[in-house]
């Protein structure tokens, strides 16, 4: 069954130490860590619900986390939080010649400025699946093909592969 979006009028959360980071905000400890997804509609909606049901208990060795809103089409492991939001935008900076990394059959667009080989935080989204997804990875998940390897079983059964990565 779909998940049902809450209303746009969100009442805030208790969470008393909040930083706001491009569109999340990432919770102290194990408070709950608030993903800002945008509103899905059909097949968007579905398909990133059952991604949300199907990611993994861990990723880069680290236990999920609760999110708020509980419905949000999102994730999060960590602190600090890896978060996963589904049904993003293409990122402004893809385009015909950005760079693709596929790593167990799902592609991965990082921006070039990311690529520096040091650790550093980064923002991954999946081209060429049916539905994006952005992973916000701190630099203490560095590098990032953990995360990548971790999350392609939920990518690959969730969303569906229209364009291979080349």
């Amino acid at each position: 069954m779909p998940r049902q979006r809450p209303a746009p009028h969100r009442t805030v959360g208790a969470v008393a130490c909040l930083a706001l980071l491009g569109g999340l905000a990432t919770g102290c400890g194990s408070g709950a860590v608030e993903v800002d997804t945008p509103q899905l509609e059909g097949d968007d909606a579905r398909a990133c619900a059952r991604l949300v049901d199907a990611l993994p208990e861990t990723v880069s060795d680290q236990e999920r986390r609760q999110v708020e809103p509980e419905d949000a089409y999102g994730a999060a492991w960590g602190d600090p939080a890896i978060v996963l939001r589904c049904g993003v935008a293409m990122p402004g900076s893809f385009d015909d010649f950005a760079t693709c990394q596929e790593t167990n059959g799902v592609g991965w667009f990082i921006p070039e400025e990311q690529l520096t080989g040091e650790p550093r935080e980064i923002v991954m989204t999946t081209i060429g699946r049916s539905q994006n997804v952005e992973v916000r990875l701190p630099a203490a998940y560095w590098p990032p093909a953990a995360a990548m390897v971790d999350l392609a079983p939920a990518l690959k059964l969730a969303t569906v592969e229209e364009k291979p990565c080349v």
